[in-house]
């Protein structure tokens, strides 16, 4: 294609691709987009390029990525950090982007918080006092989170026993002040964040510069004293300890607090189907979804017609039915005619707290285990015995001392004579002085993530805060007999694992230390599980721990995998990570791989891996993986922890051999999909706009190039083609034709041409002809507004170069293409302009005889009933010259592949500007860049606080594994919504029992075959079918392995009795048209079978061992 014919005369063979072009673009992914809503939660493909550019820091610096740590330090003692970490820098817009927040930083977060939480919280002043273990993980998650200065405060020197728990601290700090020797590695977490550090009293002066305190390791007297002040002036105030297994937080936001959001949750909207006109007026909505409202709630009104009097007016809702809900007196109402959309209205919550004093009185308890109800209560007690016994005595009661424990509930008698009156009450007591000097990181963790969400919520106003204090222990996590846990056994023994041994002991640390794990995923979980690991010396003792991870570090991450920086930008997760870690703790003996888990990788991970292991924890981000890492688990009889989250929400699940169900044994519903009609011609919601407009960028930008360059390239493609069903034949040439003879650009002019047409073709002329089947008036069979309900009545647009979307779309899909065909680029929106200028769009006439498909079942009868016809295939193939002729002519077409974190690329922009120009076709309102981005980019919302504390939980339950418990009951499964905030914890689910004759089984069970008969040989197929007909009474009727099927009853004669003579090996050999790899040591077989009733029984599956020969041989 000329310059001249594109911009001047514009054949008509150009403005029928055009228009075929934007179609094929539309269908070419409408398969995937039925399947795949926008609201689905797979994680997006990441970028695992490996390149030695130098990327750029947070700050503007430029790092070498080889990975010398070419950063500014981040201030220095008693002061500001103010060089590379200044206020300047923290919420302005020029170094954190458009509105003052840093989207390529923070956009994970983003989707959580929201731009008004995230731009509040750049605005506050956070001191958090306490720099041993709670205080520097609620330290990391507030300062990866982004508010605008954090002063890290503490009187205390840094003992050998802090390191069980703070991540930041090494033998080498022992002696020096806590805050000072942690101050610069906690300065390099985020360079936006303004860092500053006091080791002196905490002065009123002091707490006033602050918008929230956190209080850690504090006495009682000092909590009184700060929230006097804080209290007065309006400053939120947190108390956060940790004592072993106990853990407590109190929370004073002050007298009025405004809760903006109560729960994060996206408002609800309905589509209306009716409003009765009454004194109770009834909206019926339509019944494709339930409207999800409760009495109580406010919902708003649009696009109403005929009952005008209700739009954008807010209405109390009083639910009546899942379908409807009644608003008051609409009697006085014109009459409802159609339309509609119902959209619920979140209203701020105001709460008053307490002080200190006055709460400690009347205390109000957000529970966490409600198989503990008397819990809160009776810690309360304790943690006001533990202040006054350290009062009276000058330090905490010694581990597991009998003397010390004794002298505790004396002082728990004194002070609260009718909370302890019984022996039970004693015991309580008595536990809890027996290891409230321990210091274990995993409560740490898990707490500090909490309260760390706590600070984003005073900050803010996002979420709703705990009201007012809030318990948990993990008492679970002891052995069940105690008698070994001695006061000389557990006392400090100058290890950086005194914290842990507090709590259980010298003999439990170095079984803890001789543990094999594996660690699946070394990203924000990951990170968080391997620094855990590292602190309570899981494998630093004799034992190892292996990670694998085949990502590459990307800005974006840096928000939440704190192991992280910006200088290690594109290198591995997994090296990176385990660096780190053996940093914290040097006698971590981890060791990394940069391997996916998978049948691919089964010849490293092979039996004798997963036979020398002790345990798994999962920290994936997608389904496939986490299912197929569960089915080893169980195949090879290990221990898995698993875990996930999902913006606030997070949950911990554990898996026991022999005892509980595997991960894979309950699975989520299914994301509902968008109907492919809705997407391509009545869509009512931006996400429906979004996915068309994601599928344009894919059908046109990466399945289209894919195949032109693939006919270039592939000798055997034409052959391939042309074996295709139904009409895919002239499809696909349509789209080789189309991409390599009439819209081949051959300058940046061409592709301004053709962008300019496109957003003719599908902003002007497809809704011209949609209207033109069915007009504004078109009523269907029964009488009823064919435009009604969820079919919203669209309009045509007409180009402007002054409307700014317009040339949004122009300019991105014109440089886009530019890229396919690797011409030099333009984005001088003037040079554009000129060209549109000479660009001819020929007007459009609507055609009759178009058929368009009004539901999903017609459109697929369409694509059925559509087939190639020879003559049309004889002269595309005639028209597209050889594959050799564009090689000659070195052609190279290269497709796109969408990247949503690159904002230089123009994906997002495209994709932005052509949903919002669909949306007003439709009157959809639009959406902003950043909501586009995540819906279109499929993002997972994620944020620090979420991360560290399912990792929290996850190492508890890795505490019982370790112990060695049996008993289901003490394991815990943990759900949270930090939003809520909701808490709780279940127990797993037993294994399902199965049973054939008076044999139960689960799933962990299997029947164990030796292959090899005593005479040395492999045993036949005969011999394995015999050996199940005498040793179980079962007769096989079917016989598997993976996709091969290597015996039936149904098979033919001749066949059958060939294969019985066979070894079984090589049955599975022959059948599967493949040899048996060299690292395989058993198969795993599938039954079905008879008993001797001749009734279908269930049975466990086979590992059949393969002869010791055959494995040395390869």
């Amino acid at each position: 294609m000329s310059a001249d014919s594109a911009l001047l005369s514009t054949p008509d063979t150009f403005t029928a691709d055009a228009a075929k072009s934007a179609a094929a673009a539309e269908t070419t992914t409408a398969a995937a987009a039925a399947a795949e809503s926008s609201a689905n939660n797979s994680p997006p493909t990441k970028k695992r390029k490996v390149t030695n550019s130098t990327t750029t820091d947070s700050v503007g610096i430029e790092s070498n990525t080889t990975g010398s740590n070419n950063y500014q330090p981040n201030g220095t003692s008693m002061a500001s950090n103010g060089g590379s970490n200044g206020s300047a820098v923290n919420g302005s817009a020029a170094a954190n982007g458009s509105g003052g927040i840093d989207e390529s930083l923070y956009s994970r977060q983003l989707f959580v918080l929201g731009k008004e939480a995230m731009e509040k919280m750049q605005k506050s002043n956070i001191l958090i006092s306490g720099m041993k273990g709670l205080g520097i993980e609620i330290a990391k998650n507030v300062i990866l989170g982004g508010v605008k200065s954090v002063t890290i405060h503490d009187q205390g020197k840094v003992e050998i026993s802090d390191l069980s728990s703070q991540f930041y601290l090494t033998e080498a700090d022992i002696g020096k002040n806590r805050a000072e020797a942690c101050f610069q590695k906690a300065s390099e977490l985020n360079t936006y964040v303004n860092m500053r550090m006091e080791t002196g009293e905490l002065s009123e002066s002091l707490i006033k510069e602050h918008s929230v305190v956190v209080l850690t390791n504090s006495s009682l007297e000092e909590q009184r004293r700060v929230n006097a002040i804080t209290h007065e002036a309006g400053i939120g105030f947190i108390v956060a300890d940790v004592r072993g297994l106990y853990a407590q937080v109190f929370n004073d936001f002050g007298p009025s607090f405004t809760v903006v959001d109560v729960d994060g949750n996206q408002p609800l909207s309905a589509m209306v189907a009716s409003v009765s006109k009454e004194e109770k007026g009834v909206v019926t909505c339509l019944d494709e979804n339930r409207h999800g409202f409760e009495t109580g709630d406010f919902v708003k009104f649009s696009e109403v017609k005929g009952m005008t009097e209700v739009n954008d007016k807010e209405f109390e809702v009083k639910v009546t039915g899942p379908y409807t809900f009644s608003i008051g007196d609409t009697s006085a109402f014109s009459d409802y005619v159609s339309g509609g959309v119902a959209t619920q209205v979140k209203k701020p919550k105001v709460i008053s707290f307490k002080s200190l004093e006055e709460s400690m009185k009347e205390p109000e308890f957000v529970m966490t285990d409600f198989a503990k109800f008397d819990s809160p209560a009776k810690l309360h007690t304790c943690y006001q015995t533990l202040h006054g016994y350290i009062a009276k005595h000058g330090k905490t009661p010694a581990p597991w001392s009998t003397a010390d424990a004794q002298a505790f509930i004396a002082v728990g008698k004194e002070m609260f004579p009718e909370a302890v009156a019984s022996e039970a009450d004693e015991a309580y007591l008595k536990q809890f002085a027996n290891i409230c000097q321990g210091d274990v990181n995993p409560m740490c963790a898990a707490l500090g993530g909490i309260i760390g969400q706590e600070v984003m919520k005073a900050s803010s106003g996002k979420f709703s805060p705990i009201y007012q204090w809030m318990y948990f222990d993990a008492l679970e996590c002891l052995p069940e007999d105690k008698s070994s846990l001695t006061e000389d056994n557990c006392k400090p023994i100058g290890s950086r694992y005194d914290g842990q041994i507090a709590v259980f002991g010298k003999d439990f640390q170095d079984k803890i230390g001789a543990q094999k794990y594996f660690v699946v995923g070394a990203g924000a979980i990951g990170c968080e599980l391997l620094k855990n690991f590292a602190l309570i010396g899981l494998g630093c003792g004799g034992g190892n721990v292996s990670v694998t991870d085949m990502d590459m570090i990307e800005r974006s991450n840096l928000n939440r995998q704190f192991l992280f920086r910006s200088w290690d930008i594109q290198k591995y997760k997994s090296q990176t990570a385990v660096k780190a870690v053996k940093a914290m703790n040097p006698s971590a003996n981890y060791t990394s791989m940069e391997l996916r888990v998978g049948a691919e990788t089964e010849n490293v991970f092979n039996d004798k891996f997963f036979n020398n292991l002790d345990g798994v924890a999962n920290a994936l981000d997608n389904i496939e993986a986490r299912t197929y890492m569960d089915r080893r688990c169980v195949y090879y009889n290990k221990p898995l922890l698993e875990s996930g989250t999902l913006g606030t929400k997070g949950n911990t699940q554990v898996v026991i051999p022999k005892l509980t169900e595997s991960y894979s044994s309950s699975q989520d519903p299914p994301e509902k999909s968008i109907p492919i009609c809705t997407l391509k011609n009545f869509p009512n919601a931006i996400e429906h706009t979004l996915q068309w407009a994601r599928d344009v960028f894919e059908g046109q930008f990466t399945q289209a190039p894919l195949t032109a360059a693939q006919y270039i390239e592939d000798e055997s493609f034409k052959d391939k083609t042309l074996s295709l069903p139904g009409a895919q034949p002239v499809e696909t040439l349509e789209t080789v034709k189309r991409l390599l003879i009439s819209e081949r650009p051959s300058d940046f002019k061409d592709c301004v041409a053709w962008a300019r047409l496109t957003w003719q073709e599908l902003f002007h002329n497809q809704i011209a002809q949609l209207l033109h089947n069915f007009p504004p008036d078109q009523v269907t069979s029964s009488g009823s507004p064919f435009w009604s309900g969820p079919k919203k009545c669209p309009k045509p647009l007409d180009f402007s170069t002054e409307d700014q979307l317009h040339m949004d779309f122009v300019d991105a899909a014109a440089n886009l293409l530019a890229e396919v065909y690797g011409i030099e680029k333009n984005r001088n929106r003037a040079d554009i302009v000129n060209i549109l200028s000479m660009v001819n769009v020929p007007q459009f006439v609507p055609k009759s005889g178009v058929k368009i498909a009004v539901t999903d079942n017609e459109a697929q009868q369409m694509n059925e009933q559509a087939s190639s016809d020879s003559n049309t295939l004889d002269k595309l193939l005639a028209d597209i010259k050889s594959p050799a002729d564009f090689r000659a002519e070195k052609l190279r077409i290269t497709p796109l592949e969408f990247e949503k974190d690159d904002d230089s690329n123009q994906h997002i922009d495209f994709i932005v500007a052509c949903s919002n120009l669909r949306a007003t076709n439709y009157s959809i309102p639009p959406a902003d860049r950043l909501k586009s981005k995540g819906i279109a980019g499929r993002i997972i919302p994620a944020i620090a606080t979420t991360t560290s504390m399912v990792a929290g939980l996850v190492t508890l339950e890795l505490y019982k594994l370790v112990q060695g418990h049996q008993n289901i009951e003490v394991y815990k499964n943990g759900f949270a919504n930090l939003a809520l905030p909701f808490i709780t914890f279940s127990e797993p689910i037993r294994a399902p029992k199965m049973k054939f004759y008076e044999i139960e089984w689960t799933l962990w069970d299997r029947f164990e075959v030796n292959s090899h008969k005593e005479d040395g040989t492999e045993m036949t197929l005969k011999d394995f079918i015999d050996y199940f007909d005498k040793e179980h009474k079962l007769e096989i009727t079917m016989l598997s392995q993976g996709v091969s099927m290597l015996y039936s009853f149904f098979m033919q004669k001749a066949k059958r009795e060939e294969r019985m003579t066979m070894a079984l090996s090589e049955v599975v050999e022959t059948v599967s048209k493949k040899g048996i790899d060299s690292h395989v040591e058993a198969l795993v077989l599938e039954l079905c079978c008879n008993d001797t009733e001749g009734e279908d029984v269930e049975v466990p599956y086979v590992k059949y061992n393969l002869p010791p020969s055959r494995t040395s041989q390869k």
